[in-house]
């Protein structure tokens, strides 16, 4: 008898463990709902317990379309002969794969005259985005660290030379440089690029909040100086934000087109924009020919050392991008 008490006992005691479990998870799942609508009402969401909603997938899947449908067309096209190129569709393959014969011609045609061009971009890069973000470091930082008078004055012009688009001061430049002689060559194009007002904000604020105060205190009261502080003990610590900076600068030089446009005649100091433009124009010109193959297949080789060097530096690329955004 007492087995067979124990045995209706336990079975009690596992339905009723069953029954709490099935009521918790109702509970669970009742709060789920309610914090989703809440979510939908209020604006904001746990990251925890993220809302599943099929129209924005489907809006995110339309913007990844629209971000890689230009890279898979020049993928497509630097595969294809100048013949194919006019005679296929856009998004097919020709009737042969001439994608190394391209990219040969592409470094052989007018004497290689691409392989000039590319190495011009890349000096402008190294002196131009590399300068800039030198100085968006060391500004950046004194900002943040040093009390100074005229400091709120220069965040007044900072603040105010980011919402000035770079165009606007292009002409304005080509005058400037005119003056002093150096319009087509390389000056005209490093001199303005040693210049990034976002650069310099973004390392303002990331400064301010990746370098703690007391850390340069305890190395000045070490008897530390503020250039070996800088060096040895800031520097490692901005390496997120000067990553980003540098991201910035280097695409936004390498991208470069409208003031190597207007500041640059002789087409042995162009950069890969202006260059594959003027290919672009040949077919235009009397008695020119028609490379659009050539064109499409440069403009594959222009993009590949951007895309490795987001891919690259993607994690402190994106830490970078967070910086400030937590107040602690």
């Amino acid at each position: 008898m007492q087995e067979a008490r124990r045995s209706v006992e336990f079975k009690e005691e596992m339905r009723k463990a069953r029954k709490a479990e099935a009521d918790r998870a109702r509970r669970t799942i009742s709060d789920e709902k309610a914090e989703r609508r809440r979510a939908a009402k209020n604006g904001f969401s746990n990251p925890a317990n993220p809302s599943r909603s099929i129209a924005l997938t489907f809006v995110c899947a339309l913007f990844v379309i629209y971000c890689l449908f230009p890279f898979l067309y020049l993928l497509v096209n630097s595969t294809k002969t100048q013949a194919d190129f006019t005679s296929t569709f856009g998004l097919g393959f020709g009737k042969s794969f001439a994608l190394w014969d391209n990219l040969v011609t592409v470094f052989t045609y007018q004497d290689g005259i691409f392989g000039r061009w590319l190495l011009n971009t890349v000096l402008y890069v190294v002196l131009g985005a590399g300068g800039a973000t030198l100085l968006a470091i060391m500004g950046g930082y004194a900002l943040a660290k040093f009390r100074f008078p005229g400091r709120r004055l220069c965040f007044a012009i900072i603040i105010g030379s980011i919402s000035v688009p770079g165009i606007a001061l292009a002409v304005p430049q080509f005058l400037l440089f005119a003056k002093v002689g150096l319009t087509n060559t390389p000056w005209s194009m490093i001199i303005p690029s040693l210049v990034s007002t976002f650069g310099l904000y973004l390392m303002w604020i990331f400064s301010d909040q990746a370098v703690p105060d007391e850390l340069l205190e305890a190395a000045r009261v070490d008897g530390a100086g503020e250039m070996r502080t800088f060096f040895q003990i800031s520097l490692p610590l901005l390496a997120p934000g000067i990553v980003t900076t540098a991201l910035f600068t280097i695409v936004a030089t390498w991208n470069n087109y409208f003031l190597p446009l207007i500041m640059l005649k002789d087409s042995n100091w162009y950069p890969l924009t202006i260059g594959l433009n003027q290919w672009k124009d040949q077919a235009s010109t009397a008695g020119g020919q028609a490379i659009q193959n050539l064109v499409i297949t440069g403009s594959l080789v222009t993009i590949i050392p951007l895309v490795v060097a987001f891919l690259l530096l993607q994690k402190y690329w994106q830490s970078g991008l967070a910086a400030g955004a937590v107040k602690e």
